[in-house]
């Protein structure tokens, strides 16, 4: 069985766009091999700046030769119908048989397709992949017709045989003709080489300065960068997402370490590292003592004779004349905060946030109002709030963070320390955009948390006051994102919020609209919104491992809007349906409630006048009996505590009394007296049920 190894060489693709790239080939060409009889042990993709590489392992040497029965049209067909059947099946009249069915005589054909070789696949499948590669953006170069992320120089492809001899695949894409070499490093190693098998392949190349796996760039990249900061008695900034990059520019990686100039350590640590990865993609290297981003990491792509000291100068030179731009910015601002930063709040009132939801200076004075409401409920000041929510858009005109958007709120912090503002306005500065993600922190200083529920809110009650909301997989305000940050503030912070109370915060943030909402329309509003919070909510717990339909059943109770009381029922609901117990108590109670409904429905009354034990004839009746008059006030005291493990305790005791009852009592008795105290007590049993949460939506 042979293995296959394909190369598209290129002039540098994008960092960014490698990973992808990689998987798209091996996808697309494993898929098409597939799907025309090859089938393959293993496949393993490679990219750096300018080669996409595949390796499979493994591949069947020809695709099996195939029989298929056709059913064609009955023998007295028209003849313009059977020849239509000759010509899609790829046979002749005489190869057709004649069989006998119900309706009359029926042809047959029996059509075989013989096996293919792999290499005329492969052929077939690579070039088709090279002509309909999903690159995000590409470019077509001189006189040909292929697209190419970047103009495409050579291709190898070669399959190589159990005795380890290769051969050429055959394949021409506009003039680029397959062969059986590779080249080096670009500055390094320049020219072509000829390589036999993926080995020998990935050997060539090292020897040849190139580095073919990106997770072994990355390695190298780290431990040499650490390295070289412990011996300096220094550590390097983690950066997942910029080491990955840089793994991805380079391929022969050199790791250099330079000193930033003097002048300038005494910028904020994030600007410092915000600057050197976005413009020059270098590492930051801290000291751990102070805190203070003191030397960077760059990455070159080659060894140089004065080991790196040309580049580094280079590097450096670059490096300064950014930072100046940043020291200058910082400056600036600076001077604003310390003057009370009023420059930058009627600057906002010219920075508008939506052309229905006017500027931003409106913007915060919703967000400063709304805060003010939610401090009480929140455990904040509600004027340290107020004032908290005024400071916290202030950076955005900021020439800092117009150079560095991703700094907004950072900034903010920084310059409300140098206005002399309180500590707690300093913070929700920073903390009151979070969470902007599922694994980032949640605030949990009283002012921050109102400042971040008020922001949110705004946005929510905001985008759906002007019919403005998420469609399909559309959400280009990131209204599921301030949702979920809502969820997650109210719940990680256990706050007892009731989102559509009067008075509370989504007719707060509504009413911020004035005329534009009638009552009866922000009612609606209202109601809408709290459902895709409860869309969102599901989505949040489902992750925690609690099903749809037991947030269904919780959602149906009163009090859905409040979101801490909500997950406590469900989170409640959902360990005790794990349990034996609960897992035969629900199904108790649904057979109660499918004979309660049947016999309302064919009675036309309803069943929920309470039970008598007098006319109970069975031990069985008259121990559920005993069972429900326990049950019924523990639930009710446990409901109004709002201890639901307490309720899912006094429904566990029903289980036995409701599983005896069934086995040995008959509830539609010829006694029709008889037959209506049970029924009665089953609609006990509903009511108790119910009191919990709705049963009715629990699947199963």
């Amino acid at each position: 069985m042979p293995d296959l190894l394909i190369e598209l060489f290129s002039e540098e693709i994008p960092a960014r766009m490698q990973t992808r790239a990689a998987a798209d080939l091996k996808a697309r060409v494993t898929d098409g091999l597939v799907e025309a009889g090859l089938t393959y042990a293993g496949a393993a993709a490679f990219s750096t700046p300018r080669r996409l590489t595949l390796a499979i392992e493994g591949l069947t040497a020809s695709s099996p030769t195939t029989r298929e029965e056709r059913k064609g049209p009955r023998t007295d067909a028209p003849e313009k119908a059977i020849e239509g059947f000759l010509r899609g099946a790829g046979v002749t009249r005489d190869d057709l048989e004649v069989r006998d069915e119900k309706k009359g005589q029926v042809y047959f054909a029996t059509v075989t397709k013989p096996g293919r070789n792999a290499d005329a696949i492969v052929g077939e499948v690579l070039e088709n992949v090279i002509r309909n590669f999903p690159w995000p953006k590409s470019m077509r170069w001189g006189s040909g017709s292929l697209r190419w992320v970047r103009p495409l120089h050579s291709i190898l492809c070669i399959l190589t045989d159990d005795l380890g001899e290769a051969s050429i695949v055959g394949l021409d894409v506009d003039g680029i003709t397959a062969g059986n070499s590779t080249e080096g490093h670009r500055f390094m190693a320049p020219g072509r080489v000829a390589v036999s098998g993926f080995d020998d392949y990935a050997a060539k190349l090292k020897k040849r300065h190139v580095v073919l796996d990106a997770a072994e760039r990355a390695d190298a990249i780290w431990q040499d960068a650490t390295n070289q900061a412990f011996a300096a008695g220094l550590e390097v900034a983690e950066d997942p997402a910029l080491l990955a990059e840089v793994a991805g520019l380079v391929e022969w990686p050199v790791v250099l370490m330079g000193t930033i100039d003097q002048t300038f350590l005494g910028l904020p640590p994030e600007v410092l590292q915000t600057s050197m990865k976005e413009h020059q993609k270098f590492f930051s290297v801290r000291n751990p003592k102070t805190g203070r981003i003191e030397r960077f990491i760059t990455v070159a792509n080659r060894e140089t004779a004065d080991n790196g000291a040309t580049i580094l100068a280079g590097n450096q030179k670059v490096l300064f004349a950014r930072l100046s731009d940043a020291k200058f910015f910082w400056e600036n601002d600076l001077r604003i905060a310390e003057a009370g930063g009023q420059a930058w709040q009627d600057a906002l009132a010219n920075v508008t946030f939506h052309n229905k939801l006017g500027s931003q200076a409106d913007r915060v004075n919703r967000i400063a109002a709304l805060a003010r409401e939610i401090a009480p409920v929140v455990g904040a000041d509600p004027d340290l709030a107020e004032q908290a929510a005024r400071w916290a858009k202030s950076d955005l005109p900021s020439e800092m963070v117009y150079e560095f958007p991703e700094l907004q709120g950072l900034m903010g912090r920084y310059y409300a320390d140098a206005a002399g503002l309180p500590a707690a306005v300093a913070a929700a500065a920073q903390e009151h955009y979070a969470p902007l993600g599922p694994s980032d922190d949640v605030p949990t200083a009283p002012v921050s948390v109102a400042v971040a529920l008020a922001d949110k809110l705004d946005i929510l009650t905001g985008f759906w006051a002007i019919d403005e909301k998420p469609t399909g997989s559309k959400d280009p305000f990131a209204l599921r994102r301030a949702a979920l940050g809502v969820i997650r503030l109210v719940l990680e912070n256990d706050l007892r919020i009731r989102l559509t109370a009067p008075a509370t915060a989504f007719d707060v943030g509504f009413t911020m609209y004035g005329t534009q909402i009638h009552a009866q329309g922000l009612r609606a509003k209202s109601t809408d919104l709290l459902s895709f919070f409860h869309d969102r909510l599901k989505v949040y717990l489902r992750d925690q491992g609690i099903r749809h339909d037991v947030i269904d059943a919780c959602i149906a109770m009163e009090g859905n809007d409040d979101l801490a009381l909500l997950v406590k029922r469900a989170t409640a609901l959902s360990d005790f349906l794990k349990t034996e117990d609960g897992e035969n108590l629900l199904q108790g109670f649904k057979r109660a409630n499918n004979i309660l409904s049947q016999a309302e429905e064919n009675d036309g009354v309803e069943y929920s006048f309470g039970a008598d034990a007098k006319f109970a004839e069975t031990d069985e009746e008259r121990a559920l009996f005993a069972a429900l008059t326990k049950a019924e006030p523990q639930v009710a005291k446990a409901l109004k505590s709002e201890d639901f493990a307490a309720v899912m305790s006094a429904l566990a005791g029903l289980r036995a009394p409701i599983d005896a009852f069934f086995e040995a009592v008959q509830v539609n008795s010829d006694n029709q007296v008889v037959r209506r105290n049970r029924l009665n007590m089953l609609g006990q049993i509903r009511k108790i049920g119910l009191a919990a949460a709705d049963l009715t939506r629990i699947e199963g």
